[in-house]
Order: structure tokens, then C-alpha cells, then sequence
């Protein structure tokens, strides 16, 4: 099992069974709506609607997700801890009998074990997905001719490292991927056009690798923003196995969108500005073929 780099004050929590301070966590008073996932390996914990102020200074739910939590005698013999039922992550402990809700249940969770994925975009918000698939300026390219494309930022995602730089991301010591912020018009384009887009022009069964360009910085990978969209991006993983259209296991990686970093400049549009590039010639110039063969209903 694949899990996400931990910082030292979450490992501390996650790993090591210690407790956050009360009210000082990130989720205790907040109460947007959506599904709140382990920190370690991004199982589904607890939805909003179960979310409710014990003005203990914790999140506490009165309900789980069936079959994500899993419960163990505490080494203090008194109380009841829980543990994520994927990975064994400490998220805190639970209470029964205190009559705080009608289900009598108080799941009180550390803020640090878990991570926030909003239901959807907020009315107002500018739709936006990130997605890696071999060398940015590929993606950028494509993606900026696609009809309902509002923005394409070429930038960094799915690592460890602040605000890294290219030669940082090309030492492949940061954790990151080479990406493109996507920003759409849902009343234009779907989000499954913009997937299906993607799916086809790069090879997702290639692990860290799209041709000669190899390395994790070009792994295959969906950051997804809401939880519509990673049940969007898991229907359309089901899909294209059951249809059989690749014959080699799929790589592609779907992971939550935890930070995206912009690349520098000189990334930003790189095709448009270098034509004549060896690079932009050989590689990038086929793939703009296909793409305009195959989805000339999706062209500007």
C-alpha cells in the first residue's frame, strides 16, 4: 500500500497515537459540505452531514463511513481508540452513551488525521482540475486549444517539497509531477470530456514514463478537487477497464489535490513560444495531430 509523505506534527499524531490541541485544529469549527479522507492513504472516513459541534475543541461525528474505521481498546485500558480500517492511522477515539445526538455517538477526531474534499465548487467558483500525464508542456499545449478551457497553468503536484523548481522537480526528490491546472467551463465542456481528453493522449499504462521522458515527474496522475470528481475519475476508470481499450494495467494515480505550485515562466505556453524546438518538432507536434484528428468537436 502506496501512503502520502506524513510531516513530523502529523506523523506524530498519525503514527505515534499523540493528540492535537484542543480548538486548534483546522476542522473543528467548520462545517462546509463533503467527505473528509485519512491523511496517510486517502480512505473515505466520515461525510459532513454526520459532522456536529461537541464544543469539545475536536471535529466529532456521530457516524462513519461503514467499514472505515475500526476500533481498539485503548493502551490507557478506559478508553476506545480508532484507527483508520485501511491503513491503522490514529485518528482519535469514540464515545458512546454521552447523548449528544439522537445516534448517542461521538467520534472525536484529530483534525490532522484527515483531509477536507469539498462536495463540489462553491456557486461562484471557478471549476478547475490538475492532471499529469508526461512532460507539461504536452498537456499545456492540448488542453489550451480544447473548447471551454477558460486557463492552463504549467506547474507542480502530488509531492512534499514547498514551492519547488524545476531542477528540484527533475531530481525526482521531491515527490512532485510535472501538471497542468486546468480551469473549465462546465456549461462548455464536462468534466468526462476533459478525462476522456486526457486518457487519450498520453499512455496511462506507463509507469513514470511517456515516451523517452522518464522519471516520477512524469507519471500518469488525476488530482482531483471535489469528491464529484474522483467519483467522476473512479466511473470512468471502471469504464475503460470493462471495455478493455488498453491491454496492459492502468498506472494512473488519484490522489486529492493538496497544493498546486505554478512553474516558472518560461514553462508557461512553451510550444507557443518555441515552435521550432527540437522538443515541440518531435514530441509535441504528433500528439497535437492526434488530438486534432480524433476530438475536432472539441477544437476552439
Amino acid at each position: 500500500m502506496e501512503f502520502n509523505r506524513l510531516t513530523s506534527e502529523e506523523e506524530a499524531v498519525i503514527m505515534k497515537k499523540a493528540t492535537e490541541k484542543p480548538f486548534s485544529g483546522r476542522y473543528d469549527n467548520f462545517f462546509e459540505e463533503g467527505k473528509y479522507i485519512c491523511r496517510r492513504c486517502n480512505f473515505p472516513l466520515y461525510e459532513s452531514k454526520n459532522k456536529f459541534d461537541a464544543h469539545c475543541g475536536w471535529p466529532s461525528f456521530d457516524e462513519e463511513i461503514p467499514g472505515s474505521i475500526k476500533r481498539e481498546i485503548d493502551v490507557d485500558g478506559l478508553r476506545t481508540e480508532i484507527i483508520c480500517a485501511n491503513c491503522g492511522a490514529h485518528l482519535g477515539h469514540v464515545f458512546i452513551g454521552e447523548k449528544m445526538t439522537p445516534k448517542n455517538t461521538r467520534y472525536c477526531v484529530n483534525s490532522i488525521s484527515m483531509y477536507f474534499v469539498p462536495q463540489n465548487f462553491k456557486k461562484g467558483e471557478q471549476p478547475f482540475i490538475v492532471l499529469g500525464g508526461g512532460c507539461f508542456w504536452c498537456l499545456y499545449s492540448i488542453y489550451k486549444q480544447v473548447r471551454g478551457v477558460i486557463k492552463v497553468t504549467a506547474g507542480y503536484s502530488g509531492g512534499h517539497i514547498d514551492h519547488p523548481t524545476y531542477e528540484q522537480v527533475c531530481s525526482q526528490t521531491t515527490g512532485h509531477a510535472e501538471v497542468v491546472k486546468i480551469e473549465y467551463d462546465p456549461n462548455v465542456i464536462n468534466y468526462g470530456d476533459i478525462l476522456e481528453i486526457f486518457f487519450t493522449v498520453h499512455d496511462p499504462t506507463s509507469l513514470n514514463q511517456q515516451g523517452s521522458d522518464v522519471g516520477e515527474q512524469y507519471r500518469s496522475i488525476i488530482l482531483y478537487v471535489t469528491w464529484q470528481q474522483r467519483v467522476e475519475s473512479e466511473k470512468f476508470f471502471k469504464k475503460i477497464i470493462e471495455e478493455k481499450i488498453y491491454n496492459k494495467p492502468i498506472v494512473t494515480e488519484l490522489k486529492p489535490l493538496i497544493v498546486f505550485y505554478p512553474a516558472e515562466d518560461y514553462h508557461q505556453d512553451y510550444y507557443a513560444k518555441n515552435p521550432n524546438a527540437g522538443y515541440c518538432q518531435l514530441v509535441i507536434n504528433p500528439k497535437l495531430k492526434k488530438f486534432r484528428e480524433k476530438f475536432k468537436e472539441f477544437l476552439k
